[in-house]
């Protein structure tokens, strides 16, 4: 897949408050308009729905400027990867929105149910799996 960068959970934590606040807001834009979907009286519903979207779409583009990705679909728990290199392999750190850092990696394949712990060891170099990320 060959991502432009790769990530230390060092350096992803690093990025944790922006990401946090970006995430913070699609998962309000997401809560809005299944509020919308709900309420389908809502007056301009189409308009009100595609300016939320776009919303979305741009905060989702800011994640990927810095590197990461939204992964998240319901909008409930907000999931961001950041893609990492593990034993020369690519991977994706994984962050959920209400965990204090980011710990969990899974393989390009594994998907969230695929989470794994970072090893201790990786949490606090700048290498991930002794190879410079």
């Amino acid at each position: 897949m060959m991502f432009k960068k790769y990530f230390t959970p060092k350096e992803a934590n690093r990025r944790l408050p922006l990401v946090r606040k970006i995430v913070a807001e699609i998962l309000a834009d997401g809560k809005a308009l299944r509020k919308l979907f709900e309420d389908d009286k809502a007056p301009d519903l189409s308009s009100r729905c595609q300016e939320i979207e776009d919303r979305m779409v741009s905060l989702m583009r800011e994640l990927e400027a810095l590197g990461c990705y939204y992964k998240d679909w319901n909008f409930e728990i907000g999931l961001v990867d950041f893609p990492a290199r593990v034993d020369g392999e690519e991977a994706l750190l994984c962050w959920r929105s209400d965990e204090p850092e980011v710990l969990w990696y899974h393989g390009l394949d594994d998907g969230y149910a695929g989470r794994k712990p970072v090893p201790e060891q990786w949490l606090f170099g700048d290498q991930l799996g002794g190879e410079k990320a």
